[in-house]
Parts: C-alpha cells; sequence; structure tokens
C-alpha cells in the first residue's frame, strides 16, 4: 500500500508576521550616529540626576519629618482642665470659649499652644487649653490609645479643623476629677510642605538644566570621539568616488578607534599593493604575450599570402614556419599556465588544508624529466627522505622549474647537482652565473637577464618557484656558487621531518 499523502492545506499560504518597530525606534534608527550618542549620554545624565534628586528630596524630607517627630516625642504635656466649664461636645464652641482669653501657660508643663483634652464616651467633651488657638481635627482610632499604658504615645499624621496640615500626638492621661482623657499635641507642618514644594522645585530646575547640559556637552563629545570615525568615513567615500585606493588617515592614541584607523589604512594600503600587483602582471603579460601572438600572425599570414597568391612555399621553408608556430604555441601555453599558477593569492595556505608531501621523491621525478630536456647533461643525485605539509603539484613545479632553469644555462656535458638533506635543496649548475647587481630581481615577474633574453621562456619560472616555496612554509635563494666556481647555486629550505609521522 502506497503511504497516505495529507491533502494540501486550503486557502493561500500563511506568510509569518514581522514584528513591526515602533515609532520611537524607527525614529531613533533614523538619526545619525552623533545625534544617537548625544541623545543615550542626555538619557544617561538624565537618569542619574533625577535619581540623585529624588533621592535628595526623600533624605530632606525624612530629616526634616525626624525633627519635627522628635520634637513630639520629647513635648512635655500639661494637665487637662481641673474642671469641665471649658469643655464643650463641639470643637468651634469650644474653641471660641477660651479665644479672646489672656493667654497663660498651661501650669504644670510646657506643652505647646496647639493642645487639647478629649474626654471619651457617647459625646465626646473636647477641651481645649487657654493657649489654644487652633482646634485639632480627631481620628475615631484615637480611642485605640487607651489601651497603652500612661507614659506611652502614638503619633500620626493629620490636620487641623482649617484643613491646615499636622503632625499629632496621642497619649491619655487618668486626672483625679476627670475620666481617662485623650491629650493631642499637634505641629503644624504646613512650612515643611512648603519648604520641600520649594526644595522639589529647585531640584527639578537643577535637573532639566543639568540634562541640558548633558546634551550639550554629549554632543561636544560626540563630535570628539567620532571625528576619527568622520575622517574614517571621508576616506572610504573618497575611495568609492574617485577609486583611488591606498588613501589613509593619520592614527591617534591606542584606544578602539586607533585600532580601528590602523586596519583600515593596512587594509587600504594592502588594496593598493594588489592593484599595482594586478596591473604590473597585466602589463607584464601583454607585453610577453605580445611577441608570440606576433610571431604567430606574422607566420599564418606568411602562410595565407602564399596560398592566396598560388605561389607555394618551398616544403622546408614550410617545415620551418610550422615547426616555428608549434613552438610558440607551446610557448603561450606555458606562459598561460605560468599566469594561472601566479594569479593565485600570495598568502600561504594554512596547514590543515595541505597535504604530507614526499621532497625526496619530487625531486628524484624532477630530475628525470630533467634528464629527457638535456641529454647531454650529467646530473649528480644525492637526496635523503623529507616530508613537508604541502601543495604537491605546487612544490613539484617548483623543482621542475628549477631544474629547468639549471638545465637551460648549463654549457653542453656540463653537471648539475642536486642535494636533498635536512630539508634543504641545493640545485647547482655550472653555467654563466647571475651577476650580483641582478640577484635583487631574479624571483620578480616577468624579469629576464639581459643577456638571456634571447633564451625561450617567458621570466616567470623562478616566480613560480618562490610563491610555491612560501605557501610551503619555506624560503628560497639563488646565488653564486659557493665554492667559487662558474654557475648558480639555488637553495630552498622547507620545514618539515625525515619521516612520515
Amino acid at each position: 500500500m502506497s503511504p497516505t499523502v495529507p491533502p494540501p492545506p486550503l486557502g493561500p499560504p500563511r506568510i509569518p508576521r514581522v514584528p513591526r518597530r515602533s515609532r520611537l525606534s524607527t525614529w531613533y534608527r533614523a538619526r545619525s550616529l552623533r545625534s544617537r550618542f548625544a541623545l543615550l549620554t542626555a538619557a544617561a545624565v538624565a537618569v542619574a540626576i533625577a535619581a540623585s534628586a529624588l533621592a535628595c528630596w526623600f533624605i530632606v524630607e525624612k530629616q526634616i519629618y525626624g525633627v519635627v517627630r522628635s520634637d513630639l516625642e520629647n513635648v512635655r504635656e500639661g494637665g487637662p482642665p481641673a474642671q469641665l466649664d471649658d469643655c464643650s461636645p463641639n470643637l468651634q464652641s469650644a474653641l471660641k470659649t477660651v479665644q479672646g482669653t489672656a493667654p497663660q501657660p498651661p501650669s504644670g508643663g510646657s506643652a505647646p499652644r496647639d493642645t487639647q483634652y478629649v474626654i471619651p464616651g457617647q459625646t465626646p467633651l473636647y477641651c481645649l487649653p487657654l493657649m489654644a488657638a487652633k482646634a485639632i481635627a480627631p481620628d475615631p482610632g484615637d480611642t485605640a490609645v487607651l489601651s497603652l499604658r500612661p507614659n506611652q504615645f502614638i503619633i500620626r499624621e493629620g490636620h487641623y479643623t482649617n484643613g491646615e496640615p499636622a503632625l499629632v500626638r496621642v497619649s491619655w492621661t487618668k486626672p483625679k476629677a476627670l475620666p481617662p482623657t485623650l491629650v493631642m499635641v499637634a505641629t503644624s507642618t504646613k512650612a515643611v510642605n512648603e519648604s520641600l514644594n520649594r526644595l522639589a522645585f529647585v531640584l527639578g530646575g537643577v535637573a532639566l538644566g543639568g540634562v541640558i547640559l548633558a546634551a550639550v556637552a554629549g554632543r561636544l563629545v560626540a563630535r570628539s570621539a567620532l571625528k576619527p570615525v568622520d575622517q574614517l568615513t571621508d576616506a572610504v567615500e573618497h575611495i568609492a568616488r574617485t577609486d583611488e585606493v591606498g588613501t589613509t588617515i593619520p592614527v591617534h592614541g591606542e584606544d578602539e578607534i586607533a585600532r580601528l584607523s590602523t586596519s583600515f589604512n593596512s587594509m587600504s594600503t594592502a588594496l593598493a599593493n594588489s592593484r599595482e600587483r594586478q596591473t604590473r602582471l597585466i602589463a607584464d603579460a601583454g607585453h610577453e604575450l605580445r611577441t608570440p601572438l606576433t610571431s604567430l600572425r606574422t607566420n599564418v599570414d606568411l602562410l595565407i599570402r602564399s596560398d592566396d597568391t598560388g605561389r607555394p612555399l618551398p616544403p622546408a621553408t614550410r617545415t620551418k614556419l610550422l615547426g616555428n608556430m608549434k613552438a610558440q604555441m607551446q610557448e603561450l601555453t606555458v606562459l598561460i599556465g605560468d599566469l594561472l599558477q601566479l594569479s593565485r593569492p600570495d598568502s600561504p595556505k594554512p596547514v590543515r588544508t595541505l597535504s604530507l608531501v614526499a621532497v625526496h621523491e619530487i625531486a628524484e621525478r624532477a630530475v628525470e624529466r630533467a634528464k629527457l630536456r638535456g641529454p647531454g647533461l650529467v646530473f649528480e643525485t644525492a637526496t635523503a627522505p623529507w616530508f613537508v605539509h604541502a601543495d604537491a603539484a605546487g612544490l613539484e613545479r617548483a623543482v621542475i622549474n628549477l631544474l629547468d632553469n639549471a638545465v637551460k644555462y648549463s654549457p653542453p656535458g656540463g653537471t648539475i647537482a642536486v642535494r636533498l638533506d635536512g630539508g634543504v635543496l641545493t640545485v647547482r649548475d655550472h653555467g654563466p652565473g647571475i651577476p650580483q647587481d641582478e640577484l635583487p630581481y631574479v624571483f620578480d615577474r616577468f624579469w629576464r637577464s639581459p643577456s638571456s633574453r634571447q633564451l625561450p621562456g617567458s621570466g616567470l619560472g623562478l616566480s613560480i618557484v618562490a610563491q610555491s616555496v612560501r605557501e610551503a612554509g619555506g624560503e628560497v635563494s639563488l646565488g653564486p656558487a659557493r665554492d667559487g666556481g662558474p654557475g648558480a647555486l639555488a637553495t630552498v629550505r622547507l620545514p618539515g621531518g625525515p619521516s612520515p609521522d
């Protein structure tokens, strides 16, 4: 039975919703980096100032109210009236009873004049001393103080009957001629609240001024801190506009901006060098390709003209022309191969991507190939096992180029000595050698000695040698023979070991 295929879903396919950004986020992202830096600086300073102002306000409030509360805790109460004549079931009536009377300090104490006595009951009696000026608004919960000892009290937030805020201390006493009486002592907090309001206004103004200054300072700091970024942006825009690589910017300090500037300068310089090498390679390649192509075109034109005019070339001349064309095609093939080899990056490949290569086997194969190109030459070979992590094809091409160079410049019947010992490969020929003033240029691309321009070659062989050896992590040098005799000595040093382990 074939598996059951579920039916396709009905309706159009559902497209996942992409979360929408808020308008504030969109507006923020549309700002420049300098504006965002200034905004973040101002916001951070605003939060810090606001937190400091709030903390300051609450600390001052606590301290001031602490002083008022401490005064209430330490107040000395006066005794209640000896009789009930000054008491009334109505606060306003009690207040009118004592108003207009000559103020007298209460006997037996130093209580503030905002003091009143309340005799609780079904109809409370409010008794105000002679010094009373304002009546304190009672609270139904004040009678809970009767469960405390006479010397204990509670302090609550309250107000006078005219609405003025106050802190009220409530305790109780038991006079001889009166029932248990509540003692209410109040201190107005109107002045305290007004002072706190003024303080809040001052702190708000200071905070607002601090935020404005922070925004201005953030803008200035952003302009100064991001100046290297502006220079970097200008340099990048200049390169993009004019296509002039190699532009650098000044580097100051050792911070992250300086590191970014240094990296940009290195990248710009590397791009400039790469473009210069590319331009030089194209120019040199065009110059080297022009000669064989011109010769090919001349020979082809000569063959076509002879066929068109009906005057065929002699067989020997025709054979020679075809041979020259074949040689020129081979030279073009070699030159194109060399160009492809040199078109790879100059940076060495990582060791982990390379394979283990037996250098002694490569040297032996290269010698056998060189014997075919120089049948009249004598090869003295002595190779010890040596293994290296490298590109096998590239390294073999490098060794072959060294031997081809030795074969090209060796006299008939000459000797070429090939040695491999301890990772050092040497190729010694007995040719004319290399002048001392030409040694710095032997590994340059398309460079050829003026004395050897009549010999075949493109001037890329030794460049390929240098590149392949660098990719293998080694070094190559070319100089005169060490024994003082004629000829040149090529030396290649490769890292590795005598065993594959």
